[in-house]
């Protein structure tokens, strides 16, 4: 499984203390202009590939209603413009999506999602194997990753623990915008009987995407933060964290996870 030619770059690396130098490769990081109609409403630093699902998916969980996204008319390089009827250019200075660093108190970071997404509403159940399992099955579809060693990956995967999509990203939450996007085009939305599973810790924003497209169980390697427990507990989210070596800790929505 080679990884995209996009994906990854040539560079010369010098090994210490052995003082050899080699070729290696490392992850592509570019920026993406999103327009929508033609007029730009945000820059993302990502790794090129799936820029229409991108593009779709971030205008998802801005709480836009985007139809679809493609390449600009004038061709210009690293951009996108995405069709949103009844787009309001204000809507992202008043948008309900937060950064780590943005000073929205968590009360009010709660009720704002709670405005776009609905409570998920999911009887769906996995048996705990199945879920323990799903990061090596994410790994095993990181070509870039492999590659470079420099790339997050979300994965959406069937009940039966099939993946669907798999998509890798400098960015974590561009991995999951890029899953989101192309679940949109799939006409997937809402992911009630899907499961989502991303290949780093689980943040606020990572839950918050995840809400917005309706998915009930999500899965990472890594740390939930408290605000993420939060979100998920909110929003009726089964929310898995350090799942690794047969293990998973469950944070919300237990009833879901079959031991």
């Amino acid at each position: 499984m080679d990884a995209p030619p996009y994906s990854a770059a040539a560079v010369d690396v010098l090994r210490l203390p052995a003082g050899t130098t080699e070729a290696d490769r490392v992850a592509v990081e570019e920026p993406l202009e999103i327009r929508i109609g033609g007029q730009p409403v945000a820059v993302t630093m990502r790794t090129p590939g799936h820029d229409e699902e991108l593009a779709l998916g971030f205008c998802l969980s801005e709480g836009l209603r985007p139809g679809e996204a493609r390449l600009p008319a004038d061709l210009a390089a690293n951009t996108i413009d995405v069709d949103a009827p009844g787009f309001d250019p204000a809507r992202l200075q008043r948008s309900f999506y937060t950064s780590s660093s943005c000073g929205v108190c968590g009360k009010g970071a709660l009720e704002a999602v709670a405005v776009e997404a609905p409570r998920v509403e999911s009887g769906l159940t996995l048996p705990l194997p199945l879920v323990a399992s799903l990061p090596e099955r994410l790994c095993e579809s990181q070509a870039a990753f492999a590659a470079t060693g420099g790339l997050h990956a979300t994965g959406l995967f069937s009940p039966a623990g099939e993946p669907l999509c798999v998509r890798e990203d400098v960015g974590r939450h561009n991995a999951l915008d890029k899953v989101v996007g192309w679940a949109f085009r799939e006409e997937l939305l809402p992911l009630a009987e899907h499961v989502l599973c991303v290949s780093g810790r689980l943040s606020f924003e990572l839950v918050q995407k995840a809400a917005v497209a309706g998915c009930p169980v999500l899965v990472a390697v890594g740390a939930p933060s408290s605000l993420s427990v939060e979100l998920a507990g909110d929003r009726g989210i089964t929310l898995c964290g350090f799942v690794r070596g047969g293990s998973v800790n469950v944070y919300t929505e237990p009833w879901r996870i079959k031991s």
